[in-house]
């Protein structure tokens, strides 16, 4: 993957890849080729996530290093 590529561009053009497949009219390798940009695609979003993971899990320790739990609220929903 580029290092211009997000995590939201490589969403799509995974979806995009899926729904191609599903209609079935490529080729064998047109589809093989497509299937394995589409490992990549996932490989490379599962990547962001887990260092997504990483990066929260980091704020959320405390000094002494113990894990805080904080409750996710959405506050758009606040007063609703």
């Amino acid at each position: 993957m580029n290092k211009a590529m997000t995590f939201e561009k490589a969403m799509k053009k995974f979806e995009e890849i899926v729904k191609e497949l599903e209609i079935g009219e490529l080729t064998l390798e047109e589809s093989l080729k497509k299937f394995e940009e589409a490992v990549k695609l996932s490989k490379f979003c599962s990547s962001k996530l887990e260092e997504t993971e990483k990066k929260i899990t980091l704020l959320l320790k405390d000094q002494n290093g113990k894990m805080i739990e904080t409750p996710f609220t959405d506050d758009g929903d606040e007063g609703k």
